[in-house]
């Protein structure tokens, strides 16, 4: 009774999210056609079952097909290359495939299946379902047909699309994203990976939140967890996450806030640069408010067009975000309440990872030099 009702959900589940499992698969060039199907592979292991099982199954001759053999790339990340593809009923599709050469693997692709079978909210990507077939590891997207969020924020020529409104739209929707994550969802989940890349733009530019394989869930009363592996990407990983392996929702805040200031200034964090001063731009953002400088911080691109009230309102928002401290970063709900204007803003204190250099100064056997002083000296951590 129990295989009987399993298998008539998956299959509505399976009608309902326009995904085809083709019963006669077509003749794949190059392909063993002695090779077994992707469920002849699932049940080869406990884990993968119990997490292939929460997610539709899509046959690896349906994926080969939507994608023309996979001939349209529409990008590339650490799990593998990203690729368009299209269904018979024409809805748009996008796969992303593990590379061979990839440093994740098989508990990342159960992971983000496993986190996203059991989430839906307008601000997370939606999985459509899995493929697995022999060494091949895929999953099937809704197709975001603006890319991401960095293709556009980076990008002097596409930067100038996003004006105020859609820039706070989208600061706002990831907010909503991540409160759902933190506290709304049926699962505490902790993204531990959030970057502009991570975020996809739909048709709309709303936001949609990806990339959920170094996620982590927490138990409903738990607040932090410890580990000896650091995942991540180095701008975006908050300080005790990077010295002492601690996360928790507070380590998305982090990323959050850096994610703010960049869509205000339209600069990756580590981008400035010039011949006298060196700093990321936590500490760039933090000199201009400590100054009152707030609007030299704002992408030019914007022209006068913005809303200036909102703009310096997220600037401090996000200063709070990426303060040294967990526990003076304001968890998410505050967070969006201080957004809107819901909530006063409190001053934030020095941003974390706040690296600067200071000018050269000169030879200290230069006679015409009569200062003196002490010189403090920040050192900025790279990755290997």
């Amino acid at each position: 009774m129990y295989f009987c009702v399993f298998g008539f959900l998956k299959r509505h589940i399976i009608k309902q999210i326009g995904s085809r499992r083709i019963r006669k698969p077509f003749q794949i060039v190059g392909e063993d056609r002695s090779t077994a199907a992707a469920d002849d592979y699932i049940y080869e292991d406990d884990s993968v079952k119990r997490s292939i099982l929460s997610s539709p199954l899509v046959e690896f001759s349906s994926v080969y097909s939507a994608t023309n053999n996979f001939s349209e790339k529409l990008g590339e990340g650490g799990f593998g290359p990203v690729f368009k593809g299209i269904l018979p009923d024409g809805q748009e599709i996008a796969i992303k495939r593990l590379s061979k050469t990839s440093a994740q693997g098989l508990e990342e692709f159960k992971n983000e299946v496993t986190v996203l079978s059991k989430l839906q909210h307008r601000n997370l990507v939606r999985l459509f379902g899995c493929c697995v077939h022999g060494e091949e590891k895929m999953m099937v997207y809704e197709y975001m047909p603006n890319k991401s969020l960095d293709s556009f924020i980076f990008n002097e020529s596409k930067r100038l699309v996003l004006g105020w409104s859609l820039r706070y739209k989208i600061i706002q929707g990831i907010g909503r994203g991540l409160l759902y994550l933190h506290q709304d969802s049926r699962l505490k989940i902790i993204h531990r990976d959030l970057k502009a890349s991570n975020v996809l733009l739909d048709d709309d530019f709303s936001p949609k939140i990806s990339d959920f394989g170094m996620a982590r869930i927490f138990g409903e009363h738990q607040l932090q967890d410890l580990t000896r592996r650091i995942v991540g990407t180095y701008g975006y990983i908050s300080p005790e996450y990077a010295m002492e392996g601690k996360f928790s929702d507070k380590s998305d805040v982090f990323s959050f806030g850096v994610l703010v200031l960049e869509i205000v200034s339209g600069r990756r964090n580590s981008s400035l640069l010039d011949d006298e001063w060196s700093m990321n731009l936590l500490g760039y953002a933090w000199t201009l408010w400590k100054e009152g400088s707030v609007s030299e911080l704002i992408d030019p691109l914007m022209g006068a067009t913005y809303a200036y009230d909102e703009a310096c309102r997220c600037v401090q928002v996000g200063l709070l975000c990426v303060q040294e401290v967990p526990a003076e970063r304001p968890a998410m709900p505050l967070v969006l309440r201080m957004l809107s204007g819901d909530a006063a803003i409190p001053s934030p204190k020095q941003a974390a990872f706040f690296v600067g250099r200071a000018p050269r100064l000169p030879p200290a056997d230069d006679s015409s030099n009569t200062e003196s002083g002490n010189q403090l000296t920040c050192t900025d951590l790279q990755g290997r």
